[in-house]
């Protein structure tokens, strides 16, 4: 009786598929590279996990049995089907397709140029974009994101998934003029104490400390303020609007700075480096959607 629970290896089902399409063990051998007692035994194998004849073996000729010959026909089957596996993979190399479900912070459209994703689209037609655009810690693999942008000093140490990083922000202090001539310029960290400060949360709900440092000296706090939120947007727009002092990433407000809407506090004190980062689960390979899209995206950050 055949173990319905069995495994069949399929490698061994294109051995039996060569012996019979080149006449002989010897001939299938040759061909294949395997010495003609390997051949033998796993066609051997083959026919005792199978509980029947495939081959009659004499000394002049093979003979396929009834048995074999339907097998034959699903072995055969199978190797179309290996190799349509390997067309379907070489053209995804040649021409990335499919679809690309990626995560992104929900201000990310800001880090990059504008155009991007249009050239994408245009250059990459047969990729489809699926787009997330939230502060949500989403589950990669549960939740089939082929790809997760994320802006961090840190991420937690998972073996599943793989971070590569693709740009260091450095941040600043900023506030604008109308606030600065109603609450004075702070010329050192510990006058921040005096100021209104706006603070932005984290994806757990968390107020980061403000952190400076200049030579060996450094210093750290949070001040007091009327607001928090976890919108960039609207600390952005709170600050341009003189309700008190944000410490963001300098490529966020670099525009305001341009027009005047925001002046840049304390600049020769730096803040800590946060790491924009690309996660993906952790395998070696990257579909070439994902090498394409990351590529791209390098060449766009601002």
């Amino acid at each position: 009786m055949i173990d319905k629970q069995m495994t069949i290896d399929v490698n061994d089902l294109a051995l039996f598929a060569k012996v019979i399409d080149y006449g002989s063990f010897t001939a299938a051998a040759d061909h294949i590279g395997l010495p003609k007692s390997t051949l033998s035994r796993r066609i051997t194998h083959l026919e005792q996990q199978l509980g029947e004849r495939l081959i009659i073996r004499n000394t002049r000729r093979l003979a396929i049995t009834e048995f074999g010959q339907a097998v034959l026909d699903h072995a055969h089957a199978i190797e179309q089907e290996a190799l349509a596996v390997a067309d379907l993979a070489n053209y995804r190399q040649i021409i990335p397709s499919g679809n690309l479900k990626v995560s992104m912070p929900p201000n990310y459209v800001d880090f990059i140029h504008k155009d991007f994703f249009q050239n994408f689209i245009n250059n990459y037609p047969h990729i489809d974009l699926d787009l997330d655009f939230s502060s949500r810690r989403v589950d990669i693999v549960a939740e089939r994101y082929d790809l997760a942008i994320r802006i961090a000093f840190k991420l937690a140490d998972d073996a599943t998934l793989v971070a590569r990083p693709l740009k260091n922000l450095s941040g600043g202090l900023y506030a604008s003029p109308a606030y600065l001539k109603k609450h004075g310029i702070p010329k050192t960290p510990q006058d921040l104490e005096n100021h209104i400060g706006i603070h932005l949360t984290n994806s757990l709900g968390e107020i980061q400390n403000w952190q400076l440092k200049c030579g060996k000296e450094a210093w750290q706090g949070i001040p007091k303020g009327p607001v928090t939120t976890n919108s960039i947007e609207m600390i952005r727009l709170l600050a341009t609007q003189g309700v008190g002092i944000i410490s963001i990433t300098s490529t966020l407000v670099q525009q305001y700075v341009d027009e005047g809407k925001l002046v840049h506090l304390l600049a020769d004190w730096e803040m800590p480096t946060i790491t924009m980062w690309a996660i993906t689960s952790g395998r070696k390979l990257l579909p070439m959607k994902i090498q394409v899209f990351l590529k791209e995206l390098k060449q766009a950050l601002i």
